[in-house]
């Protein structure tokens, strides 16, 4: 079965009658420029799509590293003094 026909039980009289009044109504620049803009919308949706689905895939594929200890705070020893010319008045 033809699936261009297979649209709700329209025919090709119907079709045609439908494009008519569509491009009447929209004229000929808007249909190129809604064409366009479904296109790209199209292929935002699939990049979208595709890098979700390679982050899924590479969030279950790595393995976690493991865990590297942590580094010691500094100590009061280790923090730099400073050495100003007029000390603090009290």
């Amino acid at each position: 079965m033809n699936t261009l026909f297979a649209l709700g039980g329209l025919g090709g009289t119907e079709l045609i009658i439908i494009l008519v009044a569509v491009l009447i109504l929209f004229g000929s620049k808007k249909i190129p420029e809604f064409a366009r803009g479904l296109g790209q919308g199209i292929k935002e949706f699939k990049k979208a799509s595709r890098e979700v689905t390679d982050e899924i895939q590479n969030t279950t594929t790595d393995t976690p590293a493991a865990a590297k200890p942590a580094a010691p705070a500094p100590s009061r020893a280790d923090l730099p003094v400073s050495q100003s010319s007029n000390p603090p008045k009290a």
